[in-house]
Formats: C-alpha cells, sequence, structure tokens
C-alpha cells in the first residue's frame, strides 16, 4: 500500500487512527502533533527514513498519514482532503469537544477502507488530477474577473444591468399580454358585429319574400 497509517486529531488528542502494518508511526506522529502550531492552518509534509508524514489542519482539526516516499504529494493530500470531510460531515460539532478515540471504534474503518482506496484504486488518482483541472478552471475564472475589475466594468454596475434588463422584460410581458387581450376583445366585437348583420340581412330577404314586415304570407 502507498498510504500505510493515518489519524485524525484535534490538538494532540487523538480521536481516530488506523494502521495497516506495524510500524513506529503512532509515536512519530505524535511527536508531529506537538511541533505544529496549534492556532495556524496547514500543509505540510516531514521525512522519516523511506516514509513522508503528511499533515493537513483546518480549523484546530488535524488530519495525518504516513506514506512511502514513493508517492509523492497529490494522492496523499487528497487522502487527507477526503478524510477530512468524511469527519466532520459524519461528526459536526462534536469533534470540538469529543475525547481521545471517542470516534475511533467507528472512523478507524473509514480510514481503513479510504487507505486501500487512494492507495490501490486507479480511479483515485483520475479524480485528483480532474479536481485539480476543475480548480485551474476556477483560478481562471477568478483571473478573469479580476481583469473585469481591472477594466472598470464595476460588478455592482453589471448586476445593475442584469436587473433593468429583467426590469424590461417583465414590462415586455405586460404590454404583450395587454396587447393580445385588446386584440382578442376587438375581434369578439367584430364578430358580434358581422352576426347581428347577417341576421339583418335574413330578415329582409325573408319579409321581402313574405310580402311584409310581421311576415303576413309566411305566417298562416
Amino acid at each position: 500500500m502507498t498510504i500505510l497509517y493515518a489519524l485524525v486529531a484535534r490538538g494532540s488528542a487523538v480521536l481516530a487512527e488506523f494502521s495497516s502494518t506495524s510500524t513506529n508511526a503512532n509515536a512519530i506522529a505524535r511527536q508531529i502533533l506537538e511541533k505544529i502550531p496549534g492556532t495556524n492552518d496547514s500543509h505540510v509534509s516531514y521525512s522519516q527514513d523511506r516514509y513522508i508524514f503528511h499533515v493537513k489542519r483546518t480549523d484546530g482539526l488535524t488530519v495525518l498519514c504516513m506514506a512511502d516516499d514513493t508517492a509523492g504529494r497529490r494522492i496523499p493530500f487528497a487522502f487527507l482532503e477526503d478524510i477530512h470531510q468524511k469527519f466532520v460531515k459524519t461528526y459536526g460539532r462534536a469533534v470540538h469537544t469529543a475525547a481521545a478515540y471517542a470516534m475511533n471504534d467507528e472512523f478507524s474503518r473509514v480510514l481503513s477502507q479510504q487507505m486501500d482506496y487512494y492507495s490501490n484504486d486507479p480511479n483515485a488518482d483520475r479524480i485528483n488530477r480532474l479536481k485539480g483541472e476543475m480548480n485551474q478552471v476556477r483560478n481562471v475564472m477568478l483571473e478573469n474577473i479580476d481583469k473585469v475589475l481591472d477594466r472598470g466594468d464595476r460588478l455592482d454596475l453589471l448586476v445593475g444591468k442584469t436587473e433593468n434588463m429583467q426590469g424590461n422584460t417583465i414590462r415586455f410581458r405586460k404590454q404583450s399580454r395587454r396587447f393580445r387581450n385588446t386584440v382578442w376583445w376587438r375581434n369578439v366585437k367584430l364578430t358580434v358585429t358581422l352576426i347581428f348583420i347577417l341576421l339583418v340581412v335574413i330578415y329582409i330577404v325573408i319579409a321581402f319574400i313574405c310580402h311584409g314586415v310581421t311576415l303576413p304570407s309566411c305566417i298562416k
């Protein structure tokens, strides 16, 4: 396996850990926990013989793993990011008050599964590469926004233009609806008028044939 040991800790209190082999990794990991400043977020690596200890500390929560020196940094740190997200999602605010090893029985299995996945599954590296490409796209988008701001096109002005377009669209829809209603009523009135005229013409023709307004020759 590429990743051989992992833990999750709050300060120097280990909340969960798992080792796939018999080493002194846990003792070295505790020394590293004592070295890391408790208030600063960090992404650091420490070498020990042919192994590298990779550490991610965020908001007081530390995720650490030991990997072969041939593993590089991308996969171990992707593993640490994954573990951090799963741990926070699973335990929420409890991570800030939990006692040492409070989550070990349950979360050590997660550590084992993810260590195996990131060590042996080729898809893990593909996913991490894709995430990296997505981050590059995000950075390019941010750079483009900065360029827009440098040109003087303020974002609030752009938002204002968008709101004006939306307002014009709403007014256009209302005017179109009123126009359609007006045309419909005009057609109704025209149809009624034509029917009335047709009835009058028919009555006049019948009255002429029947020799009078009261139709005397036709009504007996």
